[in-house]
């Protein structure tokens, strides 16, 4: 059997993604998991690139002095965390740092206008929803780091207590056809199980708690028991969120992006806002009372159900279905704010055509991928448009995600 070979090398930097950076003794760069920068390690090459290396620690020959000890027994097996080997406050001066250096890196913008990232409320026990994977055995868990397969879990740290009570009590029958199973705790307390599936004939399901549960197969979503959905509050305000629809998972930090909104959109009663990937509604909600117009467009059909649901007081609110750069081109609307909150992968090519070509004075950018934000705001940046401010959320304590607003004007 051929060994993987290993070398001692020094971390000099960070990537997004979680990993540290480091060079092997031919000046490959590889990355490795769970480093600190700083430090010097004995990394075994687990994946070669054809520019890059892929890394494991096998030895911290020179730990750094801000390196703590994990909380969770799955800690560096389970793919879920990456950064709980540092303190709350080390990992927010990272994420800000990456922040900064994915801005200047791929954006090419010298001096980004990055402000200091607002923290979680909570720092454990702080997601509302979470999505759970089935080993061989039929029992919850989460995808293995950087291997094929599911690690069955006896903890984890992140979901709410509620969500926790739960979900050790899953199991389900392997030949079910149930590939993932997705728990979601509303407001009221209320418990939404989600049973994902790619087949069509829904499981029997059993449970010791008072659940909602969902079977979403391939031919449709049925209702097993209870609602169909659950009820998220934000600021005051209630909004249905069915099974199969996204809503951010932290809820105090869902207040504060609504809040920041609010604070820096440049809009008037007699203003047009048009809300790109608006989701269930939840920016809309908060800005339909404040414009004159206000136009949502949703690819997803459950999530546009919802949108109807909660922005149904509104006579102002049109919402179109469809992918947002199909749908650009059929409005009819000069927009003087342009709200974008796209997926991880950031705009489509013919949607940032659509922002442009509308000349908003002012664009708002809700981002979970700084990297994509950044090739984006380069394109903005390209067209005319300043970028005012970039301010970092922390909606996942222990794993390097972040989300950004960004507001450009012109």
């Amino acid at each position: 059997m051929t060994m993987n070979p290993t070398f001692d090398i020094d971390l000099t930097a960070y990537s997004f993604g979680g990993d540290a950076i480091g060079h092997l003794p031919d000046g490959k760069t590889i990355f490795v998991p769970f480093g600190i920068q700083g430090e010097r390690v004995e990394v075994e090459v687990v994946n070669e690139k054809r520019n890059f290396s892929r890394g494991r620690i096998k030895k911290i020959i020179t730990p750094a002095a801000i390196r703590i000890e994990p909380r969770c027994i799955h800690y560096k097996e389970c793919g879920g965390c990456h950064y709980q080997h540092l303190s709350y406050a080390d990992q927010l001066s990272l994420k800000q740092r990456i922040v900064l250096e994915q801005m200047q890196r791929i954006g090419k913008i010298e001096n980004p206008p990055v402000k200091p990232i607002v923290p979680s409320t909570n720092e454990w026990n702080y997601r509302n929803t979470v999505q759970f994977h089935l080993s061989v055995n039929g029992k919850p868990g989460f995808q293995r780091i950087g291997a094929a397969g599911v690690i069955e879990i006896k903890e984890c740290h992140l979901p709410i207590h509620a969500i926790n009570e739960l979900w050790p009590s899953l199991e389900m029958d392997p030949a079910a056809g149930i590939n993932r199973v997705s728990i979601r705790c509303g407001s009221d307390d209320e418990l939404l199980v989600g049973l994902e599936s790619e087949v069509s004939k829904a499981p029997d399901f059993e449970a010791d708690f008072r659940v909602s549960v969902v079977f979403l197969g391939v031919e449709g979503d049925i209702l097993l028991s209870g609602e169909d959905y659950s009820v998220m509050q934000v600021n005051n305000r209630n909004f249905k969120v069915s099974a199969a629809s996204f809503f951010q998972v932290n809820l105090p930090q869902a207040e504060a992006m609504v809040d920041h909104v609010l604070a820096n959109i440049k809009v008037t009663e007699y203003s047009t806002v048009v809300d790109a990937y608006c989701g269930v509604g939840l920016f809309s909600a908060f800005l339909a009372p404040k414009v004159k117009n206000l136009v949502g467009i949703e690819f997803s059909e459950d999530a546009s159900r919802d949108y109807s649901v909660n922005l149904d007081e509104f006579e102002n609110v049109s919402l179109y279905i469809g992918a947002v750069e199909e749908v650009f081109p059929l409005l009819e609307v000069k927009p003087e704010v342009v709200l974008l909150d796209p997926p991880r992968a950031g705009m489509e090519p013919g949607a940032m055509a659509g922002v442009i070509s509308f000349a908003p004075k002012q664009i708002i950018y809700i981002s979970c991928d700084p990297s994509t934000l950044a090739r984006d705001a380069q394109k903005l940046t390209t067209s005319g448009y300043s970028l005012i401010s970039i301010t970092p959320f922390d909606l996942f304590p222990q794993t390097y995600h972040i989300e950004t607003i960004s507001v450009f004007e012109k």
